[in-house]
């Protein structure tokens, strides 16, 4: 059997050495009556939110009850013979929410813009902003929240990407956490 790799130990030592030191200077007396609690980091958790970032104007930090709010659109997926009707808001709408300029205002440099969709588990997909915009190509991607009427599953949650068009389902991320504008010709 592998021994834990040395990052490991040294964490697993940081969070247990100075429990037991501590635990060895109090008398089994005051151990007994003492109660130690840790609590993992995550313990806490506020509500799913959906970063957007990069070169956009206004940065925003979006809840599921933000995404409520927002016009909403539907869109099917189609994966292993089964189809999903998935509910959310438009990757578009979100974007000029965020003060993106499409239309008139992508011509030019902003041609060469794309954005960074990022899972939780650090899973990342390209869009570029063209194909967003339905005044050039206008494909209806969604930020999706829920999967035919319910809450998505949990192992799609807090977000979704749905990009319906596309023949490959691999821009379809689950657990969607943040998305970063990139502009390559400022």
């Amino acid at each position: 059997m592998k021994s834990a790799p040395a990052k490991v130990r040294r964490h697993v030592a940081a969070i247990f050495v100075p429990l037991l030191v501590g635990a060895a200077l109090v008398s089994g007396d005051q151990l007994a009556k003492s109660t130690i609690v840790y609590a993992a980091p995550d313990s806490v958790a506020g509500p799913a939110v959906l970063k957007v970032e990069g070169a956009v104007p206004t940065p925003l930090s979006l809840t599921a009850e933000d995404l409520a709010k927002m016009p909403r659109a539907t869109a099917p997926l189609t994966a292993d013979g089964t189809t999903t009707t998935y509910e959310g808001v438009l990757l578009y709408d979100i974007l000029v929410k965020a003060g993106w300029q499409f239309g008139h205002g992508m011509t030019g440099k902003p041609m060469a813009s794309y954005l960074i969709a990022t899972g939780k588990d650090g899973y990342e997909v390209v869009f570029a902003l063209p194909e967003i915009d339905p005044q050039f190509s206008g494909a209806k991607v969604i930020i999706a929240d829920k999967a035919d009427g319910a809450a998505l599953p949990a192992r799609e949650q807090p977000f979704r990407i749905v990009a319906p068009e596309d023949k490959m389902h691999a821009r379809s991320i689950y657990s969607l956490v943040k998305l970063e504008v990139v502009r390559l010709r400022p």
